[in-house]
């Protein structure tokens, strides 16, 4: 019973919000109320931890503001006011929390890209890179002759 009242009263997902996960590079759009008008604001930077799970599960964002100044926003995963997330680049990190980040500027502040697809869910065939099908069979050049060999 008490199972069927604690879902009663949990958040419905958010659709527009991806798998995210550490180090992924987002956008978050949000709707920001200004009095009696409403607008989208965009906050882009890099996640440091997805935190917790059911009704509070929320992810934090961090972005270095125009004068230098570290800004982090934590967000809702749930939120009715999350517009969309878009994930722009994902990296590679060993950690869940990226809280070290917070100390580093410039090029040691950096992660390292990642290109395979961790969002494909399990099970799921992986497509086949375009590039790689349209690539015409490579030719083999004849051997060459030694320039000695010729004069003989």
């Amino acid at each position: 019973m008490s199972q069927e009242l604690l879902k009663s009263v949990e958040a419905k997902n958010n659709p527009n919000v991806p798998d995210l996960f550490p180090g992924d590079q987002v956008s978050v759009h949000v709707k920001i109320q200004e009095g009696d008008r409403e607008r989208i604001q965009e906050f882009k930077g890099t996640i440091l931890r997805v935190g917790q799970a059911g009704n509070n599960k929320n992810f934090t964002v961090r972005r270095i503001a125009s004068n230098g100044i570290g800004v982090e926003r934590t967000f809702l995963t749930r939120s009715p006011r999350i517009d969309k997330v878009v994930v722009e680049r994902s990296s590679d990190v060993n950690r869940a929390n990226l809280t070290y980040l917070r100390g580093r500027t410039g090029k040691r502040g950096r992660l390292k890209q990642r290109f395979d697809d961790r969002r494909r869910k399990p099970g799921e065939p992986v497509e086949e890179m375009e590039a790689v099908g349209q690539m015409a069979p490579v030719e083999e050049a004849p051997p060459a002759e030694d320039s000695e060999q010729a004069e003989e």
